[in-house]
């Protein structure tokens, strides 16, 4: 599961999924939607830090972790929806308020009350933290560097993408995928700067970037760079889609917005 601090936890898709008018009202009414992501992600962003700075939580584990904060906070099915139809309220009431179309209120009004029943099912299942959080990583360097340094793969364009790991093996979302062009070599990946809970990294790589296998047998050390060997290896596992929540943190019952 991916961060909540990765990016916007709903896509384009997920919303045209529970509305398939939302594209041809964008369309027609000039409303960007993934403008409205990102506002509904910094909407939830600032409830939940509010939630998570109250006091009315008394869980043990939160004595013998660090408090948590938005950057532990998991994407749940739970979370993910609530920001869904958060968006989608945010796509209607902006419809509304440009033609006054009582459809679009009806419609604003419906997503209005699906979002509320979203976090209610939210705080009924808890907010899913993670005790050492790993954010997901930027896209590496990526060189191409003589034969000698490692062996010659297959002349050709290649991708690769990074992830940083925890000390307990516990894996970010990968980075988009590089490419680099190969002729008589290999290629040098540096991953940059490593966020302050990562223990190393791992190097995934393939010949479409869609199609990614993982080439480190074991993680990278940090601030070292990984010269990829003559072969490429195709059976090792594809990048994951980041880390599962510790545990839940329960959510106290407060009067949402509206």
């Amino acid at each position: 599961m991916a961060l909540f601090t990765d990016g916007v936890p709903s896509t384009v898709a997920d919303l045209a999924a529970l509305d398939s008018q939302l594209l041809n009202v964008a369309h027609a009414e000039g409303i960007d939607v993934t403008q409205k992501l990102t506002l509904a992600q910094i909407d939830l962003g600032l409830e939940l830090t509010t939630l998570l700075a109250g006091n009315s939580y008394c869980v043990q584990s939160v004595w013998v972790t660090p408090r948590p904060n938005l950057n532990s906070v998991v994407v749940t099915p739970a979370l993910k929806l609530w920001h869904t139809y958060r968006a989608l309220e945010m796509v209607y009431s902006d419809a509304y308020n440009s033609q006054l179309n009582d459809r679009y209120g009806g419609r604003r009004d419906q997503f209005h009350r699906m979002a509320k029943q979203a976090y209610e099912k939210l705080r009924e299942t808890g907010l899913g933290i993670v005790t050492a959080p790993v954010p997901m990583a930027a896209t590496p360097g990526v060189v191409a560097v003589e034969s000698g340094a490692g062996g010659n793969l297959p002349d050709g364009t290649y991708f690769v993408a990074i992830s940083w790991a925890n000390a307990v093996g516990e894996e970010g979302v990968a980075s988009e995928p590089a490419g680099v062009a190969i002729g008589s070599g290999t290629f040098q990946v540096d991953a940059g700067s490593a966020p302050g809970t990562a223990a190393g990294w791992n190097v995934y790589a393939g010949t479409e970037p869609n199609n990614l296998s993982l080439q480190s047998a074991a993680m990278v050390e940090v601030g070292a760079s990984w010269v990829q060997p003559g072969v490429l290896r195709t059976t090792g596992r594809a990048p994951g889609t980041g880390q599962e929540w510790n545990y839940l943190r329960p959510i106290p019952r407060v009067i949402q917005r509206g």
